[in-house]
């Protein structure tokens, strides 16, 4: 008798076993577009909010992780629009799409019982050994295909800042990141992080970020 298995699964446990070590990354592609000033000393900032946003606790959340990383770069929070240099906003969406995936279904040439190659009077006892009773010989034979579908969510912030004081634009970045992952309170951390790497950055110039997730237990 023999056992069936998709080829994916002819590898899993030794990739289980060469990455069980490695940690989950976030990756995060990146493009910024900027005119910051070079001589901008002044970096107070309010954020402008939609009416929306000002009772959206799940806003309010991730507004402060991008306060965090503001400060971090030497921004100042300003409570009061009229004491501010900058406006920053901020949005955030979260979309799933379907994947479909074929792959091919080999047979395992391993038999059981005492006479697979194994057992007491199978091909693996001493002194009885040939191709013919040797199933790796031939190597594992494609016998058909299975189709798997799974979800992919693809995750996208954006934050603006802006001169408070005639509304030019002067940083605009877009950070988008693709996953299993259907929880975007999970990711936003590393999404902001992500958002501020190499604070301005060269202008138009898109760039993947890649961050270890954190253990919190």
């Amino acid at each position: 008798m023999k056992r069936f298995i998709s080829l994916s699964s002819l590898c899993c446990a030794a990739l289980m076993l060469l990455l069980g070590g490695c940690a989950t990354v976030i990756r995060s592609d990146v493009t910024a577009f900027n005119e910051w000033p070079a001589d901008l000393s002044d970096k107070s900032y309010v954020f402008e909010r939609t009416t929306t946003q000002e009772n959206d606790l799940e806003y309010k959340r991730y507004e402060n992780l991008v306060g965090a990383e503001l400060q971090r770069l030497g921004f100042v929070a300003q409570t009061s629009a009229g004491a501010a240099q900058l406006k920053v906003a901020l949005n955030y969406d979260i979309s799933a799409r379907a994947v479909y995936e074929t792959e091919p279904v080999v047979a395992d040439p391993l038999w059981y019982g005492p006479y697979g190659p194994y057992g007491p009077y199978g091909w693996g006892r001493p002194g009885f050994y040939g191709p013919f009773y040797d199933p790796f010989w031939y190597g594992p034979q494609v016998v058909g295909q299975r189709t798997f579908n799974y979800q992919l969510f693809q995750r996208r912030l954006n934050v603006s800042i802006s001169s408070a004081i005639n509304g030019k634009k002067l940083y605009d970045v877009t950070v988008t990141s693709e996953g299993k992952i259907n929880s975007l309170a999970a990711v936003m951390p590393y999404l902001v992080r992500s958002a501020f790497t190499d604070f301005p950055g060269k202008s138009g110039v898109p760039h993947t970020v890649k961050l270890k997730v954190e253990d919190k237990q």
